[in-house]
């Protein structure tokens, strides 16, 4: 089984067959542990080959370019009203997280009332928006404080009809259930896999059993859900990813999204250099390897200039189903491969519908 430990055996033959001689069918036997212990240069060696883009490409690969950031490329612009970001805390958060320090809630439209977010909803429909993502910032034990909203946001889908996706941070099965019950489009969650991490990093007093709690209440709920794994969290290095894999693997996600560690200006961490892309691709190649059938997108947060491109083409090549905010590069490479392309203006987490496995 995929997920599974390779015993010491399996380790030394993967060793001697080396990554650049890796045939197709020796792809579809590996296990995530092996893509794990893979040198910088060997993941190199191995995503050239294109061996997981042969196994696992599909006719179209879809990018996404929603409207809290602004994207403009030869192939398409986005639009500043189509898929806004809205925060339930306004700029409030209790966690002050190394990475983030709240600059991330900056950018999105405050609503910090049942009636104030059910208002702006009905304002920004008026202005073409075709949903929204409602977020905001954590509680001291790591969650969004949704309970007080969940009839607004069940009016939004019933009256509005807009598209509504919610990062939930940790939940119960009694939030994820009524969340379910709103008609919610997708529950996203950050999911980390180390402690250490979480204490550092987030600063909170919880552990990685209380995000498996999570993905167990959202499975559980029946809701669509899409855990997004980020690479690189633990100052830039790889810590606790491949475990946060595994966690999720156990709860069948509706698809997955890969984002990176990238240093925000004002925060604790803005000096700390980002994760190289070929620790993205290694992460992003794991995850292809232990769900074949689940929809996969290299998602927003991550470096950008040179970096993004090497990134996003090495994305690719690990075979995900979608992209977004890419690189001109990214795109024209994965004509070059066959693809055909298509664009949307909504978030990345939509492509648990836009692909059907």
């Amino acid at each position: 089984m995929r997920g599974e430990v390779i015993c010491v055996d399996e380790k030394q033959n993967f060793n001697k067959r080396k990554a650049s001689n890796l045939s197709r069918a020796d792809t579809m036997n590996l296990s995530p542990e092996e893509i794990w212990s893979m040198s910088e240069n060997e993941v190199w060696q191995f995503l050239e080959g294109d061996y997981l883009l042969r196994s696992y490409k599909m006719g179209k690969i879809r990018f996404y370019a929603p409207s809290f950031m602004y994207y403009k490329t030869n192939y398409y612009c986005s639009s500043p009203t189509d898929f806004p970001t809205i925060s339930v805390t306004g700029k409030s958060c209790a966690l002050n997280c190394k990475h983030c320090g709240g600059r991330v809630l900056e950018t999105m439209f405050p609503a910090t009332t049942p009636e104030k977010l059910f208002k702006l909803c009905m304002h920004l429909k008026s202005k073409g928006a075709l949903g929204c993502l409602i977020s905001g910032g954590c509680l001291p034990n790591g969650s969004v404080p949704l309970g007080k909203f969940i009839d607004a946001i069940e009016r939004i889908k019933r009256e509005l009809g807009l598209t509504v996706f919610v990062h939930t941070g940790i939940i119960d099965f009694e939030t994820a259930e009524r969340l379910g019950n709103t008609g919610v489009d997708a529950a996203l969650i950050d999911v980390i896999g180390s402690d250490e991490t979480i204490k550092e990093i987030y600063k909170l007093n919880i552990t990685v059993e209380d995000y498996e709690d999570s993905l167990k209440a959202l499975h559980d709920a029946g809701i669509a859900f899409v855990p997004h794994v980020i690479v690189g969290l633990h100052y830039g290095k790889l810590k606790g990813e491949l475990q946060a894999l595994r966690m999720i693997l156990k709860h069948q996600p509706s698809a997955l999204v890969i984002i990176a560690f990238m240093p925000i200006r004002g925060t604790e961490m803005e000096n700390v250099e980002p994760p190289k892309p070929t620790e993205i691709a290694k992460v992003t190649a794991a995850a292809r390897i232990m769900f074949p059938k689940t929809p996969l997108t290299l998602g927003c947060m991550r470096p950008k200039g040179k970096h993004r491109t090497e990134t996003d083409i090495l994305a690719i090549k690990a075979g995900v189903n979608g992209i977004a905010f890419p690189t001109e590069e990214a795109i024209k490479f994965a004509e070059k491969q066959g693809y055909a392309t298509a664009f949307s203006s909504l978030c990345c987490s939509q492509i648990h519908k836009d692909v059907k496995t």
